[in-house]
């Protein structure tokens, strides 16, 4: 049975990353033999996709995207972790009807508050500007990151608690010594899920951002051109702007699965 289900988890993490392998191998070919139908699997392999790519100067954009993606998320866990300590150990009152209030602004449709927004931008002078995507991230990812630190703070146990604040600890000294050691593959879990939500966003960055604060996403979309599609050009853009993500997921792996399944084994 073990060998079975072995099978089986092999197929389906070979069937997930399928579409991967094929984006990399299709970054390698050349531009009439990445757009065959069927495609050719056999043919000569180049890394011209890639040349053309880093010779559209892609550091700005990347650059961008690291500065919005790391500075969102550091927000988000200097926000996130009080909010959920309240929430699940000192908890406030009804703070049940505060964790709805915090999923219903998931609701909304993304594109609903696109034009207010930008508004906003606009007359604040901060259009274009990169740090406004920064507490556009942070406002987008917030709301996930208190629901997802709530479960993790909620199994601290309450006599370490008790044990600092027997010793004097403040909420401070409590927060910063106790609740994030001890929830830290948690707190990393929700740190790569903000990094990736923030990394990946494309429409706000697409509508709010020009020259000066464009990111890697909108970078890429570049070749996407009225000529037609690059598609040997666009994967090997594709491949290079989801580096980072996959860098930060291997680098954090280990607490990546401890975070995710926190709480399921006592």
């Amino acid at each position: 049975m073990n060998r079975v289900l072995g099978v089986v988890a092999w197929f389906a993490g070979l069937l997930f990353f399928a579409p991967v392998g094929w984006m990399v191998l299709t970054s390698l070919h050349h531009e009439p033999d990445a757009a065959t139908n069927p495609p050719s699997v056999g043919a000569p392999l180049t890394l011209d996709s890639y040349r053309e790519f880093f010779d559209s100067n892609p550091w700005p954009p990347l650059a961008n995207s690291l500065t919005a993606s790391v500075g969102s998320t550091l927000l988000v866990l200097l926000l996130a972790v009080p909010a959920a300590y309240a929430l699940s150990i000192r908890k406030v009152e009804k703070w049940s009807d505060v964790l709805f209030f915090f999923l219903s602004t998931k609701m909304l449709p993304v594109v609903a508050g696109l034009l207010p927004l930008y508004l906003v931008a606009r007359y604040s002078g901060l259009l274009d500007d990169i740090s406004f995507l920064v507490v556009l991230y942070t406002s987008m990812n917030l709301p996930i990151a208190v629901w997802l630190a709530r479960s993790f703070l909620a199994e601290v146990p309450r006599e370490v608690l008790e044990a600092a604040a027997l010793d004097g600890a403040g909420l401070g000294t409590t927060l910063r010594r106790v609740v994030v050691p001890l929830t830290l593959p948690g707190l990393a879990a929700t740190s790569l899920i903000c990094f990736v939500f923030s990394w990946n966003e494309l429409l706000f960055a697409r509508v709010l951002t020009g020259v000066v604060a464009g990111t890697a996403p909108v970078h890429l979309t570049g070749f996407v051109t009225s000529q037609g599609l690059f598609l040997a050009k666009v994967c090997a853009a594709a491949v290079v702007v989801s580096l980072p993500v996959l860098v930060a997921g291997f680098a954090a792996q280990d607490k990546l699965v401890r975070g995710l399944s926190w709480g399921a084994v006592k």
